[in-house]
């Protein structure tokens, strides 16, 4: 088998509210459209590790994994006084709640071992459907539904534990991988490319960017062609770079149907796109890819859009 999923049970139990968009049913719309496809089977039966204090500090400045260590310990005393739903605010979309750390940590724990199953050969590609999302949380702090950059840890862990010298981290979620970015700017070993929507949430500086991040904004009501005139760019520069390992922030809200901005990708879309990395990854990195799940927002569009991208991945 060439393809692994990982999910864990962890992941779900994270909640920020009823009407919050980055809930557990998306996991679960994955695994029913999975099903449906017949690719449940690829779900993997190992129990995916939670990330160690030492493994996100490979990302994460010591003093927010520090506050974070904190504002658990202060849910849990609260849990054990008896309060109902104890929160934390850690910006204005994203809280942590009662198993929103233990989430994060299986998340992170999720890409590190699938970049551990990659270059050990056990697998030739994993995706991971977990939870939280990762690519907006920077340096010192969560942001945009997300605690821990989930795909800057499994890169670190690539270069660091594995010893590679260049990776590639392909996002295109509709938002920009700020956080990523903010992570991984001037490592030359490490080469982000982000579409996003331009002018659209983080807003980011396009021109501040550094030689090792390629912005891709695309214009309000993009559809698929543009995107993928766009990206085409990516491909060659990919070639040059020579990557070891492909890493993809996998986010399906660019999805026309998606509430939460105004792309209009479909499912070929993302199947286009994933076939062309496995192209690269094929010539380059022993076909090694680690999909990590971002956004998408539309229960159904998500479903359909991850089958499209692991059936390429296939």
């Amino acid at each position: 088998m060439t393809l692994s999923i990982y999910m864990h049970p962890d992941c779900e139990l994270h909640t920020m509210g009823e009407q919050h968009p980055e809930s557990p049913q998306r996991l679960r719309a994955i695994r029913e459209h999975l099903a449906e496809a017949g690719l449940a089977e690829l779900i993997s039966p190992t129990e995916t590790p939670l990330a160690t204090i030492d493994q996100i500090q490979q990302t994460h400045r010591y003093y927010y994994i520090e506050t974070l260590l904190e504002k658990e310990v202060w849910l849990k005393q609260r849990l054990d006084q008896g309060e109902i739903g104890p929160e934390v605010q850690l910006d204005p979309d994203t809280l942590l709640m009662e198993h929103s750390w233990r989430a994060a940590l299986r998340a992170a724990g999720s890409g590190i071992a699938a970049v551990d199953a990659v270059m050990q050969k056990e697998q030739m590609r994993v995706f991971c459907a977990v939870r939280p999302p990762g690519h907006h949380a920077v340096l010192d702090g969560a942001m945009g539904f997300c605690i821990l950059n989930n795909i800057a840890i499994a890169a670190h862990h690539a270069l660091e534990q594995h010893g590679l010298d260049r990776v590639v981290i392909v996002d295109f979620d509709v938002h920009h991988g700020n956080g990523t970015e903010n992570i991984v700017e001037g490592d030359e070993r490490i080469r982000l490319y982000s579409s996003y929507q331009s002018n659209h949430y983080p807003f980011p500086d396009k021109d501040a960017a550094k030689p090792n991040v390629i912005h891709t904004p695309l214009p309000r009501g993009a559809e698929g062609l543009l995107f993928r005139e766009a990206t085409a760019a990516w491909l060659e520069d990919i070639e040059s770079f020579q990557p070891q390992l492909i890493l993809i922030s996998a986010g399906f809200d660019a999805h026309r149907e998606d509430p939460l901005a105004q792309l209009n990708l479909d499912e070929s879309d993302y199947r286009w796109i994933s076939e062309e990395l496995v192209k690269l990854a094929n010539r380059h990195t022993r076909g090694r890819i680690v999909s990590m799940l971002e956004g998408g927002y539309n229960l159904s569009a998500l479903g359909r859009s991850v089958v499209a991208h692991l059936q390429a991945l296939l």
